[in-house]
């Protein structure tokens, strides 16, 4: 980590607000620069939250962010209809291309996950099933790769493909129905389940002479599947 980065958290944890500006004062433009970017650096490649990536991809998909822990990520108004916004939920997925290449050297047993369109619902069950049909909301799925975001889909929940494959899997986990203190830990889902939605829509999406860059680090059918929707 940037020394300069470490030395301001640490003021910033355990001083006041005061003593941050004056540190930050100090120091040469150079100095702000690298500090900035080393901090948005470990920030949106953070393992452990996806909070600044699933900004990232709501934003640039047109919404307005919501930062509450409970519910949808994000919402906007219809120009054209009026009443409710309409809401989504992101699922962002980075791929560290470091643990690729500790792989590669034999450091790693096993390969990260690549990127195939790849996204999960936690502790699912049919009652969350039910309301997220309801609510009528857009996926939005999104890959970076080491934070740089390479694609954000859009598409409606209700999407046929994508709701049988979610339904499948809860008929499976809970074929009775909702259970006390049972959930079916992963919901999981892949390109192949929003593909044929006609009403998918592109976001975002790096020209072709850029993915060619990652192709490494995307499942090859998926990579072609998006390098077919370049321009």
């Amino acid at each position: 980590m940037n020394q300069n980065l470490s030395e301001i958290l640490n003021i910033y944890a355990t001083q006041n607000h005061k003593a941050v500006s004056l540190y930050l004062l100090e120091q040469s433009k150079d100095s702000l620069i690298a500090l900035f970017n080393d901090l948005l650096t470990t920030y949106i490649n953070d393992k452990n939250s996806s909070t600044l990536r699933e900004f990232i991809t709501v934003n640039i998909a047109g919404y307005k962010h919501s930062p509450e822990k409970i519910g949808y990520n994000g919402y906007k108004h219809s120009s054209t209809v009026a009443g409710e916004p309409y809401m989504c939920e992101a699922k962002p997925k980075n791929f560290n291309s470091e643990d690729y290449n500790k792989y590669k050297k034999g450091d790693r047993k096993h390969s990260p996950a690549k990127l195939n369109g790849q996204g999960n619902f936690t502790d699912y069950t049919w009652g969350r099933f039910e309301k997220d049909k309801i609510a009528n909301l857009n996926m939005l799925i999104s890959g970076f790769v080491d934070g740089r975001l390479l694609y954000i889909l859009e598409f409606p929940f209700n999407s046929s493909d994508f709701t049988l494959n979610l339904e499948q899997q809860l008929q499976k986990k809970l074929p009775n129905g909702d259970e006390t203190n049972s959930y079916l830990r992963s919901a999981n889902f892949t390109y192949k389940n929003f593909i044929n939605c006609n009403e998918l829509n592109i976001c975002y999406l790096l020209p072709a002479i850029q993915l060619a860059e990652y192709k490494n680090y995307i499942t090859h059918d998926f990579h072609q599947w998006i390098l077919s929707k370049t321009k």
